[in-house]
């Protein structure tokens, strides 16, 4: 008898989870039980926005909402997932054929990816019936903070090392692959020139960047021999990792091939260097290139860079960075205080009056006024229905479930982002919290709405 294995059929991937409508909290299921048994089914009005800026930030970049677009139209269960939840306590039969004729049908407005926001403006509402306008709720928050939160973080990098190309190195050590996929599609909305993460580059048309790994160096018996063997193999695009070892001497090895290599029609477009005190490294190897007749190739350089750091390398002869960790898990401010709130159902303003966590009922609209500089001078928190100075920032995004417009190409974005940056006054572009916060007015109308609702609730409690 044959010991041979037999050959089994390829595996298929594996789901993406954000697919399924079960990926949400459970008290969004709960919720709609009851809101289904007991007819609570009128129109409801919720807003996402941020509470306050951590840390040292001055501002916020709102992104994500096109991965916000595509939940709500393919948003239903399948009926593997109802098949399982039937088998859970607490949901009957009729609840499940509820949620199998789920669909949303609601309306979305938002701040354009790419927009600067600040504390307390939303970027997003969603006006739907309440079981539906509840139940999307975790997913909204998941990916309007993940993805607001990177590209808050990747505009002070851009700040930070204004001119310099900026690449995502972050998917190794994102947290999950959606996390390392969104964070590269975030950083580059928010400037970045590119990232290293493949898939990002086939889904969202992201320029990729790439070099080699230590490894590939370390497999070779000679440094010299790995970089002519990478060079013959991507003779368009060769940027060699010269720190495995020596980092000057690697720079040296470079120049000694370069002869050879521009007689086989190979011209090394730059070195990297992941280690050691880069801007030292860096001013050393820049000697040695320009010395050496190699003035074109440039320097990149990678390594635990943070916004602090680039800061820190600007003066350094290094024409581009990678930067990972710090990035991807957005590591000074990890987590944004962030909320998505019921501020009006059946026609009637509502507002949470929590200790420190109170919000500004109704629907609401944020106008930005510039100064005569053309930077920002100052947004106005306003009802909808109020006419105010400067323009309104929240726009219609979808109508009865189905989004107004195609998603904008990413250079679109990436561009509105960087025009926005320069329209920040100097205090809000530095990597320290300014000692003035952005002025955000709240409108009178808007106030006295907070206080008749305070008033209405006191009076319904007294009862």
């Amino acid at each position: 008898m044959s010991t041979t294995p037999r050959a089994s059929a390829p595996a298929s991937p594996p789901p993406d989870p954000g697919a399924s409508a079960l990926l949400t909290d459970l008290y969004q299921l709960t919720m709609l039980k009851a809101y289904f048994e007991h007819g609570m089914e009128q129109s409801a009005v919720f807003e996402f926005f941020v509470r306050k800026l951590p840390g040292a930030r001055n501002f916020f970049v709102a992104a994500g909402l096109e991965q916000v677009l595509e939940y709500l139209e393919g948003l239903r269960f399948g009926d593997e997932d109802l098949a399982w939840l039937s088998g859970q306590p607490g949901f009957d039969g009729a609840f499940i054929e509820r949620l199998r004729a789920l669909r949303f049908t609601g309306d979305v407005d938002a701040m354009p990816e790419g927009t600067l926001f600040f504390p307390d403006e939303p970027i997003l509402r969603v006006i739907a019936p309440l079981p539906q306008a509840q139940l999307v709720e975790t997913r909204i928050v998941a990916l309007l903070h993940f993805s607001s939160l990177i590209a808050s973080k990747a505009a002070r990098c851009v700040l930070a090392a204004p001119g310099k190309l900026l690449v995502d190195f972050g998917l190794r050590r994102a947290h999950g692959a959606e996390a390392g996929l969104l964070a590269a599609r975030a950083a580059y909305l928010a400037g970045f020139g590119g990232t290293a993460t493949v898939l990002a580059g086939k889904r969202f048309g992201i320029p990729l960047y790439g070099t080699m790994a230590h490894s590939f160096v370390q497999a070779h018996e000679s440094e010299t021999a790995a970089f002519a063997e990478f060079a013959r193999a991507h003779p368009e695009n060769t940027v060699l990792l010269i720190d495995t070892y020596d980092t000057e001497a690697g720079a040296a090895k470079v120049v000694r091939m370069m002869p050879q290599l521009e007689r086989e029609g190979i011209r090394v477009k730059a070195v990297r260097i992941d280690s050691g005190d880069l801007a030292e490294h860096a001013r050393k190897v820049r000697r040695i290139l320009d010395e050496g007749g190699c003035r074109e190739v440039r320097v990149f350089a990678s390594g635990g860079l943070d916004e602090q750091a680039l800061a820190a390398l600007a003066a350094a002869p290094i024409d581009g960075f990678g930067v990972g960790t710090s990035l991807v898990v957005s590591a000074d401010a990890p987590g944004l205080d962030c909320a998505y709130k019921l501020q009006e159902y059946a026609g009637v303003a509502r507002r949470k009056r929590s200790e420190g966590k109170a919000t500004w009922p109704g629907r609401k609209q944020v106008h930005r006024v510039l100064g005569a500089d053309g930077k920002l001078e100052r947004d106005v928190l306003a009802l909808e229905s109020e006419r105010q100075p400067g323009a309104p920032l929240l726009e219609p995004a979808m109508r009865a479930g189905r989004r107004l417009a195609p998603a904008p190409a990413m250079s679109e974005l990436r561009a509105r982002m960087l025009a926005q940056l320069e329209q920040l006054p100097a205090p809000l572009r530095s990597l320290e919290r300014a000692a003035s916060a952005y002025r955000v007015e709240v409108t009178p109308a808007l106030k006295a709405l907070a206080d008749e609702v305070d008033r209405r609730t006191r009076e319904v409690a007294e009862r």
